[in-house]
């Protein structure tokens, strides 16, 4: 999510940000399918769990008018304990505490509540999916496609309108509204992706996003345990996840750990006031990262970074409450288990409470030691990126990051700068990769161009295709998982100002488009589209690319080198990034160039018969397979 100066301001007045719980509200409240048995308005989370889970507690947050002056018993279960339960401030909670031994078998579990309010009540306990081809975490030699599902593709017309949703209708020439992109659309464009190269799907969040305005983006979560309607349901992402997976893709899904929306059913019936950060008064935070590990800082700073709100309806969750820790962690684990998705992208990393983020971290790693997690840390330089994953970095107030990898602003920053000005600087894509030492090990994180917060790439370098040609090689040819925002391989365009401008429609995803880049891609959509397929393809082939070490040379009157190898091969990424001709003395090399006497430049199948003495056009980047 967006590092922001301003936040939806249009949504500021949608709601009266700490008023009590209203009938109305309580009417709109989200809810899962009913427990079998149970009377209406009684929820439970997590819907259902599994044996055989490492950690054999469960926390069960149930939900019903008056329920807190019932008292639970669980009919005998073999193997199953409820260990104890909890009131809250709530009336309307209880908090039950159960053990799962490793031995107890799938089944129903009875829970009975008496007194102010009396039911009964089953519980599933399924039995945890053994498929090896579920999990499989991603590698370098995947390539991620993220896209918006709301402006992508509509494949569905008949969840574009859902009834009893605050937003109940599409508006396809409004940038805040609803447009109709759904989990059918993007399933429908299989082909196209594995056509360009894609390996790994990454949408924004799928999750339901119950709000009155501008809420398509995915970032305000009303009900963690629900995929929007508008998308599809849950059913039917456990069916996409699984289409991906027979189809070759992988399937990364976007999270957000330190907010929710302001129409989440528990804010607006909270099971407690501490479930959430509350300042006397509405509070943002400060968006100042360097205030979590400043040896000099200040409390105060400390506190508005990691309590203060994302925005006026993005209430911050309180995650040093234990219950809180607990809902959070157990629920990404429910997805995986249910749906075998194969990474977690976590948006705003570095807001949330520095405790849950190693206890959230190693949960999710000892359960599911493949799945591929990668956090957002939209950070200024080098050392303050590190800080957020796995490093070489003492302790800082306590925090020792756990995180395997992180999107790597630094190298988006750093191709921005040097293309978007005419012989721009270099140095800034070379000081990124030489920190890598920093990192415990720095390819396992994702480079990116542009993303659904930032001005477009080719808008950025000024629609200069020879750029866009440059930035894209080293994008899919640098160390890391590479990343690529829909419509970039199209040269979809624009300025985030605002952000709706650069999350618009795809063409051809949905009825009525004049264009359909999907079907046919004329001019200079398909000249870029076939020069990225081109380069993901040979990438996909080629785990040189992939797997290779990395030896980068110090930039040099405009030109940048760097080569992938391995024991058996050697790629040559050379641009010339200056608005002349370059010859490049090719002994300078020569450390990389032993063996080798020739090459072809992969994209256009030019030879190169002289390495000693090189030649390249300005603007130009060159992928050089070398040739013994």
């Amino acid at each position: 999510m967006k590092f922001p100066p301003i936040l939806l301001v249009a949504a500021a007045a949608l709601l009266p940000l700490f008023s009590s719980t209203t009938a109305t509200a309580a009417k709109k409240t989200s809810s899962t399918a009913p427990l079998a048995g149970a009377a209406p308005g009684v929820r439970v989370d997590p819907t259902y769990w599994w044996v055989g889970m490492k950690n054999p507690k469960l926390q069960l947050l149930v939900h019903a008018p008056g329920l807190a002056g019932s008292t639970t018993t669980l009919a005998s279960y073999p193997g199953v304990t409820l260990e104890s339960q909890q009131k809250l401030e709530s009336p309307n909670y209880l908090v039950l505490n159960l053990v799962i031994d490793p031995a107890a078998k799938p089944g129903q579990l009875k829970l009975s509540f008496k007194g102010s309010k009396s039911f009964a009540c089953s519980y599933e306990l399924r039995a945890r999916n053994t498929d090896p081809a579920r999990t499989q975490g991603l590698t370098q030699a995947d390539f991620i496609y993220m896209l918006m599902p709301d402006r992508f593709a509509n494949g569905d017309p008949k969840n574009d309108v859902v009834k009893n949703t605050r937003v109940n209708h599409v508006a396809r020439d409004s940038m805040y509204a609803r447009h109709g992109g759904d989990l059918r659309g993007i399933q429908n464009h299989f082909a196209y992706l594995k056509q360009l190269g894609a390996t790994a799907i990454w949408p924004t969040p799928l999750v339901e996003n119950d709000m009155p305005k501008a809420s398509y983006h995915g970032y305000a979560v009303t009900d963690c345990y629900r995929i929007d309607p508008r998308y599809g349901t849950n059913e039917e992402y456990v069916q996409f996840v699984k289409a991906a997976h027979a189809d070759g893709l992988k399937v990364v899904q976007d999270i957000v750990l330190n907010h929710w929306g302001s129409y989440h059913h528990l804010f607006l019936d909270k099971p407690a006031a501490d479930w959430f950060h509350a300042f006397p008064s509405f509070t943002r935070s400060n968006y100042n990262a360097f205030a979590l590990n400043d040896p000099h800082g200040s409390q105060r700073d400390y506190q508005l970074f990691n309590d203060g709100w994302f925005d006026t309806t993005m209430p911050d969750v309180n995650q040093s409450n234990p219950l809180v820790a607990t809902y959070l962690v157990q629920n990404f684990l429910w997805w995986v288990e249910s749906t075998g998705l194969d990474g977690y992208r976590i948006d705003t990393y570095p807001y949330s409470n520095p405790q849950f983020l190693m206890q959230w971290g190693k949960a999710i790693a000892e359960e599911y030691p493949r799945l591929a997690l990668f956090g957002e840390a939209w950070e200024g330089t080098e050392a303050e990126q590190a800080f957020y994953a796995r490093n070489i970095l003492p302790p800082v107030n306590g925090f020792k990051s756990n995180l395997p990898g992180l999107l790597d602003f630094q190298i988006c920053f750093a191709i921005s700068d040097a293309l978007k000005t005419e012989n721009g600087d270099l140095s800034k894509l070379y000081h990124a990769l030489q920190a890598d030492w920093l990192y415990e090990d720095a390819t396992r994180n994702v480079p990116f161009l542009d993303n659904h917060d930032m001005s477009r790439f080719y808008s950025v370098i000024g629609e200069d295709f020879n750029k866009f040609k440059t930035g894209i090689a080293w994008l899919l040819t640098l160390r890391g998982t590479p990343q690529l925002y829909y419509g970039t391989e199209v040269l979809m365009k624009n300025f985030s100002n605002p952000d709706g401008k650069v999350r618009e429609d795809f063409p051809g995803g949905f009825a009525g488009d004049k264009l359909d880049y999907f079907a046919a891609r004329p001019g200079p959509a398909g000249e870029a589209f076939n020069y990225v397929s081109k380069l993901a393809n040979y990438r996909k082939a080629h785990p040189v690319l992939s797997s290779g070490k990395l030896m980068q040379f110090i930039p040099q009157d405009g030109v940048y080198t760097y080569f992938r190898y391995d024991d058996g091969a050697c790629v040559m990424v050379i641009a010339n990034n200056t608005k002349d001709e370059k010859a490049v003395d090719g002994t300078r090399f020569a450390e990389r160039l032993v063996g080798f006497t020739s090459g072809v430049e992969v994209v256009s199948g030019a030879t190169i018969s002289d390495l000693r003495q090189l030649t390249v056009p300005a603007h130009t980047a060159w992928v050089v397979e070398l040739r013994k």
